[in-house]
């Protein structure tokens, strides 16, 4: 007897394409949408997973564009601590799709966000960006110079390039409640001071997610017709979440929105693909291989694991030494997270439960 799944292939079976497959070597996974060339110029940008593939496109020899370059004579750690060299531009992690619309439209002159600029013991932070400057600068005038330098080169930046990589992180946000300026972090992290008359808790809805990615791209489009977009989704929980739910009900509610709106984004556009990171990592079909023992933190091994299978379909046969294999040891955690530029982390630092 014949019936629709009669002569499916292997990996449409969850037995033959998941539970006999193993983690670090499961085939057919993922396939390409469009080729990616290496002379094409790639935008990386995202959650703080983003900064790890962004690392992987260059061991690999493709052209990810660097739009604001460190300034001569400056060590590599020097300026990633400034955030040189962490995505294609300054703009720090971009968790939220409304966090890259708004920088968008800002960058296209469509709009000025009115209070971003946050102090803390005299010294002055683009609130858009705060970990850019970890020392701060002299004054807000500096912070507003040095952001319309910022603009310019993403504006050059999204005009010129061929392939957006970008990474969904998180739907929580904090927000201006007199513009409705997002922010990457809440004030009182970094630097500003919280007033809960003027900043807001929001929590995105997929409708929303959706929204601002479909009017992003639509921005992208008619300025540069040629750019494709690929999309990926953080497997990074929450570290902490501001609403009412427990924070493993919150991390299943943000990833829930961001895989959806991603995949409808990739099965309704010839231009967008998806690229199924979240699903090697976070799935239980992993057990927890690729996460550090505090259950949050991906150990260096996943990432490596996520890019060959990716590299792998798009034909890139070199072998970087960014991509060597390695033992995972939940005993002995990795310096992983010392290698990511990751805000959110700092919401830690609140924990008072001993």
């Amino acid at each position: 007897m014949k019936s629709p799944y009669t002569g499916l292939p292997p990996h449409a079976f969850w037995r033959t394409g998941v539970s006999e497959q193993n983690p670090l070597t499961i085939t057919d996974l993922y396939r390409r949408k469009f080729e990616i060339g290496l002379a094409d110029k790639i935008v990386t940008a995202g959650s703080c997973f983003a900064q790890s593939i962004a690392k992987h496109f260059t061991a690999h020899g493709y052209s990810v564009i660097n739009a604001e370059p460190a300034p001569e004579g400056l060590d590599v750690e020097t300026a990633k601590k400034f955030g040189y060299g962490v995505y294609s531009a300054r703009y720090g992690n971009l968790y939220t799709t409304r966090q890259l619309l708004q920088l968008t439209l800002e960058s296209l002159g469509a709009t000025t966000p009115q209070h971003i600029v946050w102090e803390k013991e005299g010294r002055y932070y683009d609130a858009l960006r705060p970990s850019v400057e970890p020392d701060g600068l002299d004054s807000p005038e500096e912070v507003l110079f040095h952001r319309q330098g910022h603009l310019t080169a993403v504006r050059r930046m999204l005009i010129t390039m061929d392939l957006f990589v970008y990474t969904f992180g998180l739907t929580e946000a904090w927000v201006d409640k007199r513009d409705g300026t997002v922010y990457p972090t809440a004030p009182g992290i970094i630097a500003g001071t919280f007033d809960p008359e003027l900043f807001e808790f929001k929590n995105f809805t997929c409708s929303e997610v959706m929204g601002d990615f479909l009017r992003f791209r639509q921005l992208i489009l008619r300025r540069n017709p040629k750019a494709r977009f690929l999309l990926t989704v953080s497997p990074v929980p929450l570290t902490a979440t501001a609403g009412k739910e427990h924070v493993l009900a919150a991390t299943t509610y943000s990833k829930s929105v961001l895989r959806a709106v991603a995949g409808e984004l990739a099965q309704k556009f010839e231009d967008v693909d998806y690229f199924p990171s979240y699903e090697i990592i976070a799935s239980h079909f992993s057990r927890g291989l690729f996460y550090e023992s505090n259950l949050r933190s991906v150990h260096p091994t996943g990432v490596v694991s996520v890019m060959r299978i990716f590299f792998k379909a798009h034909g890139a046969l070199t072998k970087p030494a960014v991509d060597k294999p390695a033992k995972v040891n939940k005993a002995k955690p990795s310096t992983s997270q010392e290698d990511v530029v990751c805000e959110e982390m700092l919401m830690e630092a609140f924990n008072k439960d001993e």
